[in-house]
Formats: C-alpha cells, structure tokens, sequence
C-alpha cells in the first residue's frame, strides 16, 4: 500500500470506526456463533497473490463482525468497562504508525520520559503519596499552584530521577502488575534470609514462603504464585467481602510458628465479583509488625474513581503499600492495553528483574530503563494514547464521566430495590450493580434468568458467587451510557424474569399434578386390590362353608376329578392313587399318610390350616408357599410349639400334660363328631 492508498484507506476506515461506534446500539450485543465457526467462513491458507483493500473490508463486515462482542454496546454490562475513546484511538494511531520498541531510554527517550511524566500525572490525580511518584517533590508546590492557575505545567527538562526511590510504569495488565511485585518482593525476601542464613540453599529458604490474599481477590494472584513457586494462603473475607487485618494477622502467626515465612500480602480495593474493598488500612498496620513484608494494592477497577476525592476515603492506608496497579484502560477511557504500575522502591523491583547484556547498555546511567520494570523486553509507546485521554478530556470530563457512570449504577439499584422479587446482593459504592430474585435457595431461577438475557441478544451480563449465592453483575460500561440505557435494561430484565417465573410456575403445576394424577392412579390401584383381595378371600370362606376340599387337602387328593385349589407336587403320585382307590363317605374318612409337599394357598386358608393342624391328630407339619412371597412356612400345631418353647408358660403345659395318658385316642374330624354323638345322644 502505498502513502497515498494509505490516505485514502484511512480516511475511510476512520469513517467505518465513527459509523460502527454510532449505530453499534443496533447490533446484536453478543454473536449467535459456535466454536470454529470462522473456518468455514475463511480459507485455510493465506492468499498467494495480493488482494484488494475494498474486498479486506467487505469481508470485515461480512466475516468479522457476526463473531464480534460488541464491549462498547450501551447494553453491555459483563465484566468491567472496555476503556474506549477518539482519542486514545488517535493516540494508539499515532503509536502503531511511530512503531518504536522503547526497552531503554536510548531506544526511544520520548516514548521512556513521557511514560514517566504521565504515570506521575495519574499517580497525583488518584492521591498516591509523594514516595510513588518520581517528579521529585521540590517541584509539587510549583506543579500543583500552575494547574490551579489553568495554566500549562512547565516540567522541567532532564529530570534527576536519583532525588526520588518512587515511580510509575505502563505495563499490559494487572496480572502482569501482580505477578512482577510478587517476583521483587520473593528476591527481597530470599536476599534477607540469605543474610540470616548464609549458607542454606536459595531453594529450601523458597519452600518456605508464603504470600497471602482474599478468597475475593482475582484469579491472577494464585496464578502469579504458581508461576513464581511461593505458596499462596487464601484467606475468609468478613461479611462484606472484606479482608481485615485481624484475620491476616492471626494466620501469618500461626504460619510463623510453622516455619514459615510471610513475604507478600496482596490487597483488593474493588473485587471482581461484587466491588468489595479490603481493609487497607488495618491490614497496613498489621503488615508493619511483621519483617520484610510486600503489601501491594490491586485496584484495577475501582482505582480509577479516585481521581473523584469524594471517592479517595475508600484508598485509607494506601500509605503501608509497597505498590499499587490500576487500569485506565477499564475506567479512564483508554483502550487496552493499559495497565499503571507504581512502587514505593523502584530499586526493590529492578533489582529482581535486571538483565543488562552488552548490546542493551547506553551512556546515560542517570536514565530510567523500563525494561527492568517487568516481563518483556519490547515495550510499545502506550503512553501517547493515556497522554492523549489526559490532556483531552482533563481531570475534570474524567471526574464527570466516573460520576455519571456512577450516578447509572445507583438508578439501576434503585429500580431492583423498587422491585420486591428482586434483592441487592452488594454495597453498592461505585458502577457496579449484583441483583438475583429473591427466595431462590436452588439459584435455579436466576441461572435460568442470566442465561435468557444473554440469549436473547439484548442484554449480556455474567454472574457471580456472593456469600454462596448465584448473582447476576449489572456493570454500566458505555461510555455515553444514559438512563434510558438503564431503564431498558430493567425493563428487558422484568420481562425475562416475568416467562421464566411464569413458565416455572407453569411447570411446578404440571409436575405438581402428575404427582397428584400418578398419586391418584396408586390410590386407586391400591383401593381396587383391597377390593379384589377382600372378595378373593371372601369367596374362600364361602366355598370352604359349603366344599370341605377346599381346606381338606386329603379330600382334595383323593379326588382328582373335582377342582383343585391345592398344587401337589408330583412326589405325591403314589399318595394321590391310593387315595384314589378308597371309597369316602360322609360319615367316616380313614386316615391317610400324607407326604410333605408344598402347596399354593392364600393367607386365609394358611390360618385355617393351622387352627385345623392344632386339633387335627394326623401331621403336624404342612409345608405351604404363598402365593405372594418366594417362601416356604412349616405351620406347626400349638401342641408341637408348647414343647418347642422355653417359656414359663409353655413348661407348665408340658408338666400338665405329663400327668395325662398319653395313650388318648386321636380322631378324625368325622370320628369327632361320631364319638360326641354317642357321648351325647340327646345332643343334636
């Protein structure tokens, strides 16, 4: 592309960038994409020959953009803002076109002395103390009284950064900011044990370190103690989701007293998951008595707000700090990436990280190299954009803009506090809003709300776990937000909640009356076997009044022919056609040996049987199954039980029936009821 493509193209794509920020409200908030999606939509190898400029942008609108997550869309509201504006674009234009690498001060003095400059600046703007900044501090009175006067500053050239151990520096993010004032305070760390104990090993005196920070605290502490090998102890916040000092203290005593060796405490001023603030200041206090601790200060999002002073009380104790890191490119309306970095002891951190081969060394030994202030070696001119937001908008467009965005989150509270299905699940102090619907022990209801508002595509929000409950974070992040925006919004979010509340309801009532239906159906089934078994076993007793084969089940052997209520095994062949072969009458029945066997009876008749068996002198033992239970029963006769029984009772009977003869005839039901007769003639 040549200069004047170039003038040409930019113009246009200047044009695309103000269109795509003023219609972006039209758009989808999220894609309505799967993963790989893209694949399909773009050849798997680069184009071998050259391709026209106008066919890269349609294929921008067409290809790019159905995948994009519009972060700048006034109905986004996940995560933390997206810092955004014309002039950090023009800012980072202006950077990507000047393409300087500035490791050194030598390698480019403009791109290391206007980072200096600026991170003072903002250093001031929030109320650092004077020991972060590097401007010494003979030239505050004389700054200060100009920007009171409107007037321009006039910094003075070739400032001797030796007067001052303090200062600032730009680096990607704050997981880089963590994880490069963890690396200095383990070398300081180690460098005083070394001192204490000259002659144990560097890797025994590491085992022993631990550094701390609140189960709230982000993600990239305890990645930052993986990678740096120190072990990492998370420590219970208060009800507030705060971390306090009496906590910190107690653990890192009782960590001493194992052995180990507290060296770094990383704080938390605005928590991811709800905007919480650790108790700096009693932390700090604590931090003092303890020898060579780091206390660093993460205040990525809500850092900025305290360029307002109303905001400043909630930086109380920032004077214990050895370090602190915020990110303009959330709240200050800089584009990533930009992420503000200061220390108490700059010397503390450089000596952890200095590296200084022979091709990287230059002449001017007074000079700050920032290459020795973190990771990578190649440093891109990001202060131009911050400078750019700066000077563009002053403290004061700043101050307004993170009051507004304020003033939004407070009009957002107050319509779910309005709202008696909804709750608050945080103090509300800065932008951001964590609600849920109340009465919801399972969370069910608001999982199911969040994962509607992200599908419908108006809205996008993420949630989050406050004190063991699912909430949903309502962050305001546009920059023109309004509270039209807002009251959209809330109206999106009731409208939602409204269906699902309502098809919950629904499917409550249905899964409430298939119970009561499958319930009725059990009911019923069971009141119609009580039925059919009553008449079952009633039938029973009918035809045993009337059919003595019935319970008889010699009666029932013998004769084959009849209906048989009884199953004899077929070892009973040799029974059945004997008595077969003997003639019954209704005056007299012989008595027939009766193997055991086992027969199919219902409940009823087994009672029967065993009131007969009592009385009967034939077998005393009649081995039955039941129908219903894969068992077989013995029913003995009381007279067989008696002997059998231990009990007082039972004795006493045996005694008795000791006294008896024991020669007393045995009859038959029929020879019963014969030999009553002829005891009782008269008796009918």
């Amino acid at each position: 592309m040549e200069t004047e493509e170039f003038r040409r193209y930019g113009k246009e794509m200047v044009d695309y960038i103000c269109n795509y920020l003023e219609t972006i409200k039209n758009r989808r908030v999220t894609p309505m994409v799967s993963p790989g999606w893209l694949k399909d939509e773009i050849p798997t190898e680069a184009p071998f020959h050259p391709e026209p400029f106008d066919d890269i942008m349609k294929d921008v609108e067409n290809k790019i953009m159905p995948g994009v997550t519009h972060w700048q869309h006034p109905q986004f509201h996940a995560y933390f803002p997206s810092g955004n504006s014309y002039p950090s674009i023009l800012g980072d234009m202006l950077s990507d076109a000047i393409g300087c690498i500035g490791f050194s001060w030598a390698a480019s003095p403009s791109c290391t002395e206007l980072e200096t400059i600026v991170l003072d600046w903002l250093g001031k703007a929030i109320g650092l103390p004077d020991e972060f900044l590097t401007i010494p501090s003979r030239y505050r009175g004389k700054i200060e009284d100009e920007q009171n006067q409107h007037k321009d500053t006039d910094i003075p050239n070739n400032i001797d950064v030796t007067k001052s151990s303090g200062g600032g520096v730009l680096q990607g993010s704050a997981s880089e900011c963590v994880f490069v004032c963890m690396l200095a305070a383990r070398a300081q760390a180690i460098k005083r044990l070394k001192k204490i104990h000259p002659f144990v090993e560097e890797g025994v005196l590491l085992s022993k370190l631990m550094a701390y920070c609140s189960r709230e605290a982000h993600s990239c502490v305890e990645k930052g103690a993986m990678m740096a090998f120190v072990k990492l102890r998370i420590l219970e916040p208060d009800e507030k989701n705060s971390l306090r000092g009496i906590t910190v203290r107690q653990v890192m005593e009782q960590d001493e007293a194992m052995g180990l060796i507290p060296f770094f405490v990383s704080t938390t001023l605005g928590t991811t998951s709800c905007c919480s603030f650790d108790n700096l200041l009693e932390i700090g206090l604590v931090c003092k008595q303890f020898p060579a601790i780091w206390l660093h200060v993460d205040a990525a999002y809500a850092g900025s707000a305290f360029i307002c002073p109303e905001f400043r009380q909630l930086l109380n104790g920032i004077e214990y700090a050895d370090s602190i890191n915020l990110n303009p490119n959330k709240w200050l309306l800089t584009n990533f990436d930009c992420s503000a970095m200061w220390v108490r002891d700059r010397l503390k951190l450089t000596s952890a990280l200095v590296v200084d081969p022979l091709y990287l060394q230059h002449g001017h030994e007074g000079a700050i190299d920032y290459r020795h202030w973190g990771v990578p070696l190649s440093r891109r001119f990001r202060s131009l954009k911050l400078w750019f937001v700066l000077r563009n908008y002053g403290i004061s467009g700043l101050q307004k803009y993170i009051r507004k965005q304020c003033q939004l989150a407070k009009k957002f509270e107050s319509l779910v506090r309005a709202d008696k299905n909804f709750e608050i699940a945080n103090d509300v102090k800065l932008g951001l809003v964590c609600f849920r619907i109340k009465n919801d022990l399972s969370n069910k209801l608001n999982k199911k709300l969040l994962e509607c508002i992200n599908d419908s595509g108006k809205l996008h929000m993420v949630p989050a776990m406050v004190h063991d409950k699912f909430v949903i974070r309502f962050c305001v992040v546009a920059q023109h937000a309004t509270e039209a925006d807002i009251e959209y919004a809330w109206k999106v979010i009731k409208e939602l909640s409204a269906e699902i509340t309502c098809t919950e309801k629904e499917l409550d009532r249905e899964r409430h009356e298939a119970l009561t239906e499958q319930s009725d159906e059990v009911f019923e089934l069971s009141e119609r076997k009580k039925k059919d078994d009553l008449a079952y076993k009633r039938s029973f007793f009918v035809r045993m009044v009337s059919d003595p084969k019935i319970y008889n089940p010699k009666i029932a052997g013998a004769a084959p022919s009849s209906r048989r209520h009884t199953h004899v095994s077929s070892m009973d062949d040799e029974y059945d056609r004997k008595a077969a072969s003997i003639d019954f009458d209704e005056e007299e029945e012989e008595e027939i040996s009766t193997p055991t066997s086992a027969s199919w009876i219902s409940w009823p008749l087994a009672f029967l049987f065993q009131g007969v068996l009592d009385e009967n002198s034939g077998s005393n033992d009649v081995p039955v199954r039941f129908r219903h239970l894969d068992t077989k029963v013995h029913f003995k006769s009381k007279r067989e039980n008696a002997r059998k029984s231990p009990s007082p009772e039972n004795l006493a009977i045996e005694e008795d029936k000791s006294d008896k003869s024991d020669k007393s005839p045995k009859f038959t039901p029929v020879q019963r009821r014969k030999f009553m007769a002829q005891q009782h003639p008269n008796s009918k």
